[in-house]
């Protein structure tokens, strides 16, 4: 009966400070498990925990060596952890960034959207026919910046005719990604970072290698067809799926960005509403 009603005390003494408190611990724990899922990250998690169970247990039992030993680990553990994990701190970071703040590449007209896609996806059909390899991305809210300013600026309009053009083998610009911001070709001849994952498939080459590191650090949308099968590919959030044709490749890339559309709009409506409503409160 004490424990009880100390449980309905304490449920009776939450107040709306400690739900949020409540809401955004679960969240943050929530959002770090999505990030770790399927990585490295995930297997280090269970061995801490692993680590952090067998510590009191050892001191209970009187087994001072590995006690000890399981202390000391501990102890350094954590610079460990930020040497070894790196990549995956920088990618939940980033992640974290720009689910926040950053919304700029975000096509918002659906016409232009759509026109678009349908242009990046005749290229690569055609390209695929041809065994033309080619690496296509299509930015979204992380900024590419640094890889637009390492290739050749273009700044033209996509067309399926200049995209098919310039992956054309032996041109200056085929052996690189093509990088699209918004509604234009920003750069070609790109280079983009390797993945570090050793798990993916031995058979892949780099350009599948290089989609799969910069969907693992950015949210961009990143299309490869092969030069050796003439597979259409497309890299999201770390993964690789494979063996697109020409209407599956459209309709998926218009639901993603759609989607992503709904969620930075319904966002940057709120944050309005607010705006407006701090004006007229102070009116």
């Amino acid at each position: 009966m004490d424990i009880v009603n100390t449980i309905i005390n304490s449920v009776k003494n939450i107040s709306i400070l400690s739900i949020l408190d409540i809401l955004a611990v679960y969240y943050i724990f929530y959002k770090g498990y999505m990030l770790m899922r399927e990585t490295r990250a995930e297997q280090l998690v269970k061995g801490i925990l692993l680590v952090l169970v067998l510590i009191p247990i050892s001191s209970l039992l009187r087994l001072t060596m590995l006690y000890t030993i399981l202390s000391k680990t501990i102890t350094i553990g954590v610079l460990t952890i930020i040497i070894i994990f790196q990549p995956e701190i920088r990618r939940a970071l980033e992640h974290l960034g720009r689910t926040a703040f950053n919304d700029r590449h975000i096509l918002e007209d659906e016409k232009v959207m759509e026109k678009v896609i349908t242009e990046i996806v005749n290229a690569v059909d055609d390209l695929a026919k041809t065994k033309t390899g080619a690496l296509i991305v299509i930015e979204q809210t992380t900024g590419l910046n640094d890889m637009i300013d390492n290739g050749t600026k273009i700044d033209a309009i996509v067309s399926a005719a200049l995209l098919e053009n310039i992956f054309v083998i032996n041109t200056p610009l085929h052996d690189g990604a093509t990088i699209i911001r918004n509604s234009r070709i920003a750069a070609s001849g790109c280079v983009l970072p390797l993945t570090s994952n050793t798990d993916i498939n031995k058979k892949l080459g780099t350009r599948h290698r290089a989609a799969i590191g910069l969907s693992e650090i950015s949210d961009a949308l990143i299309v490869v067809v092969s030069e050796e099968t003439g597979t259409i590919s497309l890299a999201v959030n770390g993964r690789l799926t494979r063996n697109y044709d020409k209407d599956k490749l459209k309709d998926i890339l218009l639901r993603i960005m759609r989607n992503r559309q709904v969620k930075v709009l319904t966002l940057r409506e709120r944050v309005k509403t607010w705006i407006k409503g701090r004006k007229e409160g102070k009116s």
